[in-house]
């Protein structure tokens, strides 16, 4: 590749004018196919190729787009390799349209002026709150968006969320179809109108149909982190309730919550059945290996692709809300209750 060479130079080897040229690289205008010919010829030669910012002159767009995630605390991203599969779901499907996509961590008090500095197309917003000054801040700037993981009220904004109601309830129905009666519930930030706020609800939902009514003592909301599920499991184990399984609504906790129930003596899925959230890759793999509620990491984030570059590219989509369902996946983490626990 020849940085060099302009188009301009092109023009003065192939003896056309550099309208000509920028013609053929764009495809656009009437010119003879011999001509065109001869300047994909010269550019070739010439190791020739158009610069980035140049085409972003042409169509106005820079092919960039990000997908912004909160801090887990300040200048710290979320530890949570779900965010990564994320990411990699969005690049999968930016990469077939030619557009690039950067992740960025943001605060509460973020100004957002990473958009403008970078010349941002679009934003997939994760887990935004209707109250909160950077949800604002997105709607002033006016830019495309789809926000994931949100559960906005707003209609006219661009919507991709997992059936997390269906989730919780489902996690806490297979643990009550093997015989536990206790069932803690490892919840993250539990702020009403977020997703751990829905998937507690599917628990208690669960818990309802059985006539079991829910206790704030079994609820333990610490950060949706490995570091978080550790600390739980210390909370956990020194609670005079006789707890047999536990519900973790991230799998990212649920992984730390079983290395710090093992630090404390107590082995899952023998003295606690353990159940995740999200299924990540890495919970098959794991000793043992993690029930989780599944979802379609890859298959939300190219829903949330597909509507955001319908908006960059002035499309009108019909749907500006779409659900993704979620299952369950049974391993090793959970077995048929114990009296002797």
């Amino acid at each position: 590749m020849n940085n060099k060479v302009s188009i301009k130079d092109i023009a003065r080897i192939a003896n056309v004018s550099v309208a000509t040229v920028s013609n053929v690289i764009n495809q656009t205008g009437r010119v003879s196919a011999s001509t065109i010919n001869k300047v994909n010829k010269v550019i070739q030669e010439q190791q020739f190729v158009l610069s980035a910012s140049a085409r972003n002159l042409k169509n106005k767009n820079s092919h960039l787009i990000a997908v912004v995630v909160p801090f887990l605390e300040k200048g710290i991203l979320q530890d949570n390799p779900f965010y990564w599969e994320l990411v990699r779901g969005v690049e999968n499907g930016a990469r077939h349209h030619e557009v690039q996509v950067i992740l960025q961590g943001i605060n509460e008090d973020e100004d957002f002026s990473f958009v403008k500095q970078r010349h941002l197309d679009g934003l997939i917003v994760v887990g935004a709150y209707g109250e909160s000054s950077a949800y604002q801040k997105v709607l002033e700037m006016g830019v495309p968006c789809v926000f994931l993981d949100s559960y906005l009220s707003n209609p006219g904004l661009y919507q991709v969320n997992l059936d997390d109601e269906a989730g919780g309830y489902l996690g806490t129905k297979h643990l009550i179809g093997l015989g536990h009666k206790t069932i803690a519930v490892l919840t993250g930030r539990l702020e009403e109108g977020g997703v751990n706020y829905y998937r507690y609800q599917g628990y208690l939902r669960a818990l309802q149909e059985c006539g079991t009514p829910g206790d704030p003592e079994l609820v333990f909301e610490e950060f949706s982190s490995i570091q978080g599920g550790y600390q739980a499991a210390q909370k956990i184990g020194s609670s005079k309730r006789k707890i047999s399984a536990i519900f973790a609504f991230s799998d990212v906790s649920a992984m730390g919550l079983i290395r710090g129930l093992y630090d404390i003596g107590l082995s899952v899925p023998t003295d606690m059945s353990v159940v995740g959230f999200d299924d990540i890759f890495y919970t098959r793999y794991m000793i043992p290996s993690l029930t989780t509620i599944q979802q379609d990491v890859l298959g939300k984030a190219q829903t949330a692709v597909n509507m955001l570059l319908d908006q960059i590219n002035g499309r009108v989509s019909s749907t500006r809300n779409v659900t993704i369902p979620v299952s369950l996946t049974v391993r090793q983490s959970t077995i048929p209750y114990s009296k002797k626990i």
